[in-house]
This record gives structure tokens, sequence and C-alpha cells, in this order.
């Protein structure tokens, strides 16, 4: 197994010109770690950034689920806090304010994010990225973004784009549910072709290949969110994050969150008869039963599936998950049921319209319409997307 040097460990290998004498801030958490020099021992990026530049480092920042990675949900937010270690401020972008302020940014010359995106619009790390670009652009900083891969791959783009009406904080800019970028290319491509424009480097990694799933990589998995424990649950996230917009369980509460997913009112005979039609290759649904310790259906049996990805290449987990909500839909038009807001920070609209970027395709499913029509309305959009964005790969297509 290849293991490839992640922007971190390049940057640790050979040092930038552009962080000397900097006053310095990071974006990182508890999945941002480097195994520098070989070894196996994993250390934090903040800890190496400090060690490597010393006094240089002022502020930290955390995402979503809080600087050690330990809050659930959506709309839970974190506070910040003194780094225990290295005794300076650790900011909080997912509490009071969702953008750093000119006050946190004040201490620093340069920003630099290290953080692990797990290849879905609406993974909230990559809009903190954008919010950080912004205010940079705003504040007369610099940004460097260190690279980590995608670990859904970098070659399959997957779904609608956002509509640009259907914007929120799981959903800045119109592209695919699966978009087939790493972090660093993002960046270039929110701060370019969406007009950003802020003073911003990528330091790339080596030796990555936009054929990697995660397991490729020889990098150890750490979760960059406490629902996302596994590479097996980045690879169906894609596709069963819309169950958040629904009253089935997404298997939060559960150690296989995402990869399994039920309700008590579930009939899973019935529907595995159905799908053994229906469902998209390269996947097999197996029933289960579960009761999850918290969140929907708490301490409830619930009867569901897990789905096992049995060749990843063929498998497309946004139609794999669509049609599994017609079906249910089909199914049980009584007991399904659309989640009521909020969900992040969006009191007015469906959280599946938030979800999907377009309340068309809820419209679709319950109106039973083939799914083949739906991806056809947006096959325009995918095409156009790729050629959006291939003037921002770092890492040429396979």
């Amino acid at each position: 197994m290849k293991q490839i040097q992640t922007g971190i460990e390049r940057l640790l290998a050979d040092p930038p010109s552009i962080l000397r004498g900097k006053r310095l801030g990071l974006l990182a958490n508890p999945a941002s770690v480097a195994c520098p020099d070989g070894s196996q021992r994993f250390r934090s990026t903040r800890l190496l950034i400090a060690d490597h530049y010393p006094d240089q480092l002022k502020v930290l920042f955390s995402p979503q689920h809080g600087f050690f990675a330990e809050k659930q949900a959506n709309m839970v937010a974190s506070e910040g806090l003194i780094d225990p270690s290295l005794e300076i401020p650790v900011y909080s972008l997912y509490g009071e304010t969702r953008a750093p302020t000119k006050a946190m940014l004040e201490p620093i010359d340069l920003l630099i994010i290290d953080l692990q995106d797990v290849g879905t619009r609406v993974y909230t790390f990559i809009y903190t990225m954008a919010l950080c670009l912004q205010a940079a652009r705003t504040y007369e900083k610099e940004v460097l973004v260190l690279d980590r891969p995608n670990p859904v791959g970098g070659n399959r783009i997957e779904g609608n784009c956002l509509r640009p009406d259907y914007t929120s904080f799981v959903g800045m800019y119109p592209i695919p549910m699966r978009h087939g970028l790493t972090i660093g290319e993002l960046a270039l491509l929110f701060n370019d072709h969406f007009g950003i424009h802020s003073p911003l480097s990528v330091t790339p990694m080596a030796g990555w290949d936009r054929r990697m799933l995660f397991g490729d990589t020889g990098l150890p998995w750490i979760p960059p969110s406490p629902n996302l424990p596994t590479p097996a649950s980045a690879l169906v996230y894609p596709g069963q994050v819309l169950w958040e917009g629904t009253n089935m369980s997404e298997g939060r509460g559960t150690t296989q969150p995402f990869e399994i997913f039920g309700a008590p009112f579930l009939d899973t005979a019935r529907l595995e008869t159905r799908l053994s039609k229906e469902l998209p290759d390269g996947v097999h649904p197996r029933p289960l039963a579960f009761e999850p310790m918290s969140d929907k259906w708490e301490s409830e049996l619930c009867h569901g599936f897990q789905l096992h990805v049995i060749d990843a290449a063929i498998y497309r987990p946004y139609k794999t998950t669509l049609t599994l909500l017609q079906a249910v839909l089909s199914m049980h038009p009584e007991a399904f049921q659309w989640k009521s807001p909020p969900y992040e920070y969006e009191f007015e609209r469906f959280p599946f319209d938030i979800i999907t970027g377009d309340p068309l395709i809820r419209k679709a499913l319950e109106n039973q319409d083939p799914l083949e029509d739906l991806e056809q309305s947006w096959a325009q959009e995918l095409k156009e997307f790729e050629e959006i964005r291939r003037p921002f790969l770092l890492y040429d297509p396979k």
C-alpha cells in the first residue's frame, strides 16, 4: 500500500518561505495529524507547527463539532477555550460566530488551514474554510491550506448542484453533492471561480491520485467528526446524509452511523424485495435491527438495513439513497415524514430541501417520478461543473 504525504508533512519537510517571521493562526481539529519523518507516531498539526515555528503560533480556531471533535450533531455550539498544551486561545467557529472576527485575526498575519474534509457538499468544514477566506480578504490576512485526501475519491462526481436560492451553512456554492475535489482544490475553486479573491496558497499532497479512496492512502483514519467513525461511513455519507431530513434514523446513536438506517415502522422484508430490482449496483443492503442510544427513535427497536459497499468503483451513494427514500415513501406514506425545521440555522425550509439544495427533488420523490428522469435533469449542470473544476485540479485525472 502506497502511503502519501499530506500537506502538513510536505510543509514540514520543505518549509515554505511564506511562513518565515509571520504570526500564525491555525484552523484544525483532532483529525489534523501527521506522521513526520516516516514515523508511526501521530502528532497533532498544532504541536508540530508550534515546534517548527517557535513563538509564531498565536491563536487556534476550531470548526463544527468542537476543538476535541466532541459535539455530536448540528446546531450544537462549541465554546472557545485556552489550549491546554500551548496556552494560546482557541476560537470556536461554530458558536457565537461562524466566521473569524477582526479581533480574532488581529494577532496573526497568516492563517493555516489543516482539515480533513469528507468529499460531500453538506459537510460544514469547507464553508468554515470559505468564511475564513472571506475574512482574510476583508482584514488583509494570508491563508495557507494544507491539502488532505478526498476520502471518497477524486474522479467521480454525483448529484445535483445546489440552487443559488437554497444556500445555507451546508451549501454555500453550487457544487454537486459528491464533488470529487480535495479541500485544497475546493479552496482554489471557492477563491477564484466564486470570487472571494483572498491571498491564498495551497500546499499539495505527494503521492495521491484521484482514483484513491481513503483506504488506498496508507494514512490513519481519525474521525473528523463523531458520526463518521470509519472510511466506510464516509463512503456512504454523500447519500445517507439525506436521512437527516426525515424521521428515519440515519444511525446516529449507534456504532455505525450512516452505514445503517431504519425506523420502527419499516417493513424490511417488503423493502428488500423491491430493492432487489431497483437498487443501483455496487452495494448490498443487509436487513438488521438496532436501538439508537440517542437521537431519533432513542431506545426504540428500529428495523432497517446496513449498506455494504461491495464495489466502490461503481457504487453511487446519492442515487442509492434516493432509491431507498423513494421506496420507503411508497411503502409507508403515512408513517414516513419529512423532518421539520430548524436545521443548521435554517428555520423555515424543509431540512431535506436544505440538504439536497433543490426542493424539486423532494417533490419528485413524493410523486414517484423515475429517478432516471431526475438524474437527467441535472446532467448538464454536472457536465458544466466538470469544466468549471478542471483548472483547479492539483492532481492529474487518471
